[in-house]
């Protein structure tokens, strides 16, 4: 046994230093190429289908973002550290060099292994309902900003064999220049805070910011910037400090209270506003909108025209056709079942132009999903253009070019028929 290991022994003198060294580097790389694949090919596998047989789903998160695969490529750089301290007839130096290379990749991955597990918490976090009210993704990217940065001042610590506290107290020199870089990140960490303090802005939000061209629905809430899905399907990215600085309209308000305004008028033309006669009165007892207020409405005209003492049609108080229009518009919308019976009703009269009178409905619908409130409203309007005629009433509108064309030809007709008949006279 003596003379077989000092035959080795004689062997190994034998072999060149650098020979040696080749095959101690050699070793290394396989040693270390042997564990990447059985860290990938095996560990990783096994991960995953753990992963699959749970009923978790943050598992799935962290092996979807490769969290796993990113700790396991640290093990071969590990390798390569230890590895180049036991190789014989290596130049210190070459060591010195080797080993901090592999160090600072070791750092490099397990930033990159950080920052997807930080991606993968946000979306683990996503899936509750209270991170529509506090989005964590901008507080997100500024961890990985400040992981990359601090990842990035020890990977040069290493490699010129510095210490990182002598690194950082050199950027203090660099302050200005460094403000100047990241005012946009400053500017925007500052705004995603005051957003998520005030609960101004949740994905799924409609706001409406002209400014900047958007009128949609939020669906991303990020550090620099708020996508916005248009109503017309484009996207628009607004920087989260702008949402700051100008002011936008958030529609969630509207949402949460169960009910979507209506505001539209009615332009009356005035010249068909007239008095009610007493058939006309009689006749419109015939809606059961109508007949407590036509009642009450008489009631009280008889107590008030009685006590002035007149007579005469001219001193007299008397119900109009738009009063009652009023009246039969604001019990319809009361008793309407989809408009909202908590909430603001008004029938109003405007101030007359040139357009004539507009009456003015102010109310809500108890939905607020866009394409039943439009069909709410539509059909409301629909009714009443359509009944206005009982009550004699007109809508005003501007004439046309087809209305000025009959327009002269009846004036025509009228000057021919008067010509011939005066042609008829001299004759």
């Amino acid at each position: 046994m003596d003379s077989v290991l000092g035959n080795l022994e004689s062997f190994a003198a034998s072999i060149p230093t650098w020979a040696a060294a080749l095959f101690g580097l050699v070793l290394v790389g396989i040693v270390a190429l042997i564990v990447d694949v059985i860290a990938q090919r095996r560990l990783i596998k096994l991960v995953a289908g753990f992963t699959r047989s749970t009923a978790a789903n943050w598992d799935d998160s962290l092996a979807d973002h490769h969290v796993p695969h990113r700790v396991a490529q640290v093990l071969p750089a590990l390798v390569v550290y230890y590895g180049l301290g036991i190789v014989p007839g290596l130049p210190a130096a070459l060591v010195i060099v080797g080993r901090n290379i592999a160090m600072a990749c070791s750092v490099l991955i397990g930033a990159l292994a950080v920052s997807a597990l930080l991606t993968a918490a946000n979306e683990i976090y996503e899936q509750y309902p209270v991170a529509k009210e506090r989005p964590l993704k901008g507080f997100v990217q500024l961890a990985k900003i400040v992981l990359f940065v601090v990842a990035g001042v020890l990977i040069v610590a290493i490699l010129i064999e510095r210490s990182p506290i002598l690194l950082l107290s050199g950027l203090g020199a660099m302050t200005a220049v460094l403000m100047l870089i990241f005012k946009d990140t400053i500017l925007s960490l500052v705004a995603s805070v005051q957003l998520a303090t005030l609960d101004m802005v949740r994905v799924g939000d409609w706001i409406e910011m002209p400014s900047c061209g958007a009128d949609g629905d939020v669906i991303d809430v990020a550090l620099h910037t708020v996508k916005v899905q248009n109503w017309d399907k484009t996207i628009t990215t607004i920087p989260t400090h702008k949402l700051i600085a100008e002011s936008f309209k958030n529609w969630r308000g509207m949402s949460m209270s169960g009910g979507r305004r209506i505001k539209r008028s009615l332009f009356i033309d005035v010249s068909s506003i007239r008095f009610l006669s007493d058939a006309e009165i009689e006749n419109f007892k015939r809606f059961a909108l109508l007949r407590n207020y036509i009642d009450d409405k008489e009631s009280e005209l008889a107590r008030y025209n009685e006590s002035v003492g007149e007579t005469s049609n001219e001193n007299l108080r008397r119900l109009t056709n738009i009063g009652t229009f009023r009246a039969y518009v604001e019990n319809f919308l009361s008793t309407h079942p989809k408009i909202h019976n908590e909430m603001t009703l008004l029938v109003r009269q405007l101030q007359p132009g040139p357009e004539g009178l507009p009456l003015e409905i102010y109310a809500f619908t108890n939905v607020t999903e866009w394409n039943a409130y439009e069909a709410i409203q539509a059909d409301i309007f629909d009714h009443l253009l359509a009944i206005i005629d009982e009550f004699d009433l007109r809508i005003y509108q501007q004439p046309s070019g087809g209305d000025v064309t009959e327009l002269a030809g009846q004036a025509g007709g009228r000057a021919r028929a008067v010509s011939a008949s005066r042609e008829a006279n001299i004759i």
